[in-house]
C-alpha cells in the first residue's frame, strides 16, 4: 500500500513541518528545540520509508500497517489540518487587510476532533455492528417467495480480526443466523490479500446456516492480486481461495447460476465475477455467462408465464451502470466493495462526490441496485459507516 505511492505520504508528513518550520520554529526556538520538533517527523519518515521495501499490498504482519496509519492519524493528519487552515487564515488577513489570524485558533480546534475519530473509528467504531433492515417489492417476484428473507453480507476482509476483536466476527456470525434466513449471500472481498486470513476463522464462517444455503461471489481481494508473486504463486492462491469458500458449504458463484424453488415457483439467484475498471480492480464479469440458460419467461405456477425474477450478486457497484442495466435481465443487483468509505460525517460520505453507487438503493427503470456498507475493511477503521448485516425481506407486489 505504502509502495505504491510512498511521495504522498512523504509530502503528508514532511510540508506542515516545513511550515512550522518556517513561520514559527525557526525564529523562536533553539536549534536543540527544533530538532525535538522535527523529530516525530523524523521518526515517521524512516517508518514510511521501511514500508515502502514490504513487497506485498500490506505486510504479512498488518499490525505494522496498522500502527504506522494510526501514528499518520494522530500526528501528520492534525499537522496538515491545521497548516491548512492556518494558511487559509493568512490569506484571509491579506485580503481585508487584518492582523489576527484566526485560522490558527480553527486549526487548535480541530487537532482534538481528528484525534477523537481516530480513536473512536480504530478502538470503537470497527468493532460496532448493525442490523440493517430493508424490503425489496416487486411484480417479478413469486407470490411464493413473499416474505422471503436474504442475509446479505460482504467485505468481511477477516484477516483484519485478531484474537483482540475476533468476538466481532463471531458476533456478525451469530447474528446472522439469529435472523433464520432463508438465504445468505456473500458479495465478496472474504480476506485481505491471501488464503491464510482465512485459517483461523473458518470455524466460526462454517457455522452460518440458512436454509437454501448461502451463495457467494468473489471480491478484488480474492484473486490473489496483492501479493507480489510470479502468476504460478498467484494462480495457486486463487485455486485455494476458492477451495476454502467451498469447504466451508457455500455455493461459490462464478459467472454462474442457480434456481431456487419453491412450490413449482422460482427465482434465480446468479453470481457475476468481479468486474472492476480493469486497472486497479479485476475485471472478469461476463453477464451473459453468468445468465446462460436462464430464458425470458419461466411457467409460473398455475400455467401462468412471466419474466424469472433474477438475483445478482456483483461485488463491484460499478458493474451495475457497465453491464447490468445494458442486459437488462435482472430485477435486483446486491453488491458491497465500497465500504461506505469506513468514514462519514452527519450521514454523509465524501465518496458520494465521485457520483458513483456508494451506500443504499439506487434505481433505473425496472433494476434496482442495494449497496452495503460492508461489515469489516482491509484497515480496521470505521466512523460513521459502521459495519453491517443486511437483512432483505422479498415482497410479491
Amino acid at each position: 500500500m505504502i509502495a505504491r505511492a510512498p511521495y504522498l505520504f512523504l509530502l503528508l508528513i514532511l510540508i506542515p513541518d516545513l511550515y512550522f518550520d518556517r513561520h514559527y520554529w525557526r525564529h523562536r526556538l533553539s536549534p536543540g528545540k527544533r530538532f525535538l520538533y522535527w523529530l516525530p517527523s523524523i521518526a515517521l519518515v524512516v517508518y514510511t520509508l521501511a514500508l515502502t521495501n514490504v513487497k506485498n499490498f500490506i505486510p504479512d504482519n498488518p499490525t505494522l500497517l496498522y500502527i504506522y496509519l494510526l501514528l499518520l492519524g494522530l500526528i501528520a493528519v492534525p499537522k496538515a489540518v491545521f497548516m491548512l487552515c492556518s494558511l487559509t487564515g493568512l490569506a484571509t488577513c491579506r485580503l481585508f487587510r487584518t492582523h489576527k489570524n484566526y485560522g490558527n485558533l480553527v486549526g487548535l480546534l480541530c487537532v482534538p476532533v481528528i484525534w477523537y475519530i481516530v480513536f473512536y473509528g480504530v478502538f470503537i467504531g470497527f468493532n460496532k455492528l448493525e442490523v440493517n433492515h430493508q424490503e425489496y417489492s416487486s411484480t417479478d417476484i413469486p407470490k411464493e417467495f413473499d416474505g422471503y428473507k436474504i442475509v446479505l453480507f460482504s467485505d468481511a476482509h477477516v484477516g483484519s480480526y485478531t484474537e483482540r476483536n475476533q468476538y466481532v466476527l463471531r458476533r456478525a456470525v451469530d447474528s446472522i443466523n439469529a435472523q433464520h434466513p432463508d438465504l445468505i449471500v456473500f458479495t465478496g472481498d472474504l480476506q485481505n490479500t491471501q488464503p491464510p486470513d482465512l485459517y483461523r476463522h473458518m470455524d466460526v464462517l462454517s457455522t452460518l446456516k440458512a436454509k437454501d444455503g448461502i451463495f457467494s461471489v468473489l471480491g478484488n481481494h480474492d484473486y490473489g492480486d496483492y501479493i507480489c508473486g510470479n502468476t504460478a504463486q498467484k494462480v495457486a492462491n486463487f485455486r485455494e481461495t476458492v477451495s476454502r469458500e467451498k469447504q466451508l458449504g457455500w455455493t461459490l458463484l462464478l459467472n454462474e447460476n442457480r434456481i431456487i424453488e419453491r412450490s413449482k415457483s422460482h427465482i434465480i439467484i446468479a453470481g457475476m465475477e468481479n468486474d472492476g475498471d480493469g486497472i486497479k480492480f479485476p475485471q472478469k464479469g461476463d453477464v451473459n455467462k453468468t445468465l446462460n440458460g436462464i430464458s425470458t419467461v419461466i411457467p409460473h405456477k398455475g400455467g401462468s408465464d412471466a419474466a424469472p425474477f433474477i438475483l445478482m450478486l456483483e461485488h463491484d457497484p460499478s458493474a451495475w451502470r457497465r453491464k447490468i442495466i445494458p442486459d437488462g435481465r435482472a430485477q435486483l443487483t446486491l453488491s458491497g466493495h465500497t465500504h461506505k468509505m469506513q468514514f462519514s460525517l452527519f450521514g454523509w460520505c465524501p465518496m458520494t462526490l465521485t457520483g458513483k453507487e456508494v451506500n443504499g438503493w439506487y434505481e433505473e427503470g425496472n433494476q434496482s441496485l442495494f449497496v452495503t456498507a460492508g461489515l469489516g475493511g482491509l484497515i480496521p477503521f470505521r466512523f460513521g459507516s459502521t459495519g453491517e448485516i443486511v437483512v432483505l425481506t422479498l415482497k410479491a407486489r
